[in-house]
């Protein structure tokens, strides 16, 4: 279970810092999707934090400060949750698996993380 949990953790932190750099360098293909959703492009480098701070929180959990990983954990897939609903509401279905891909690994992450803990 270790194995599993530090590979899908790691992908799901290397996958969160390249889309937060992403937003931050404002990547044409973070303008037009955020343009399709209604996303204001002022909020890209707000939305670009929040993802590099989950990816850093899972880092920490990593590390051995297991309740911020898993706190990471529960931010990412509220984020990727309030993006899917972007998404559906902007009837954005052509593009919705990116986030649904983002969502799919910080839940594997989380039921990792949940499933790691010592049991009292």
């Amino acid at each position: 279970m270790h194995a599993a949990h530090l590979v899908v953790a790691s992908v799901t932190i290397l996958l969160n810092a390249g889309i937060a750099a992403a937003d931050f360098a404002r990547a044409k293909f973070v303008l037009a999707n955020s343009a399709a959703v209604q996303v204001p492009q002022s909020w890209l480098p707000k939305l670009g934090a929040l993802k590099a701070a989950g990816a850093l929180g899972l880092l920490i959990g990593l590390l051995g400060i297991r309740f911020i990983g898993i706190a990471a954990a529960v931010g990412l897939v509220l984020f990727y949750i309030g993006a899917i609903i972007a998404h559906v509401r902007a009837r954005q279905y052509r593009t919705i698996v990116g986030p649904g891909l983002f969502l799919a690994f910080a839940v594997a992450t989380l039921v990792l993380d949940l499933a790691s803990c010592p049991r009292a």
